[in-house]
């Protein structure tokens, strides 16, 4: 099992959207608002990680 750790900036008040949309994708299994100098982290599984891959390129880093 491929696991990455997705560190996100977002824009100001937009956390909760972005929070609900990285809980719909697939593979996507743990997200959780943040303080600092990121402001949401998201834990990504797949079986492969090309698929992994494919899932942060695609579909989180086209989030609005």
């Amino acid at each position: 099992m491929a696991t990455a750790y997705v560190l996100i900036n977002c824009e100001l008040g937009s956390e909760e959207a972005v929070i609900a949309e990285l809980k719909a994708i697939e593979g996507v299994v743990e997200v959780h608002g943040t303080f600092g100098a990121y402001d949401i982290l998201a834990k990504v599984e797949s079986g492969l990680v090309e698929a992994l891959r494919e899932t942060i390129t695609w579909k989180i880093r086209k989030i609005p």
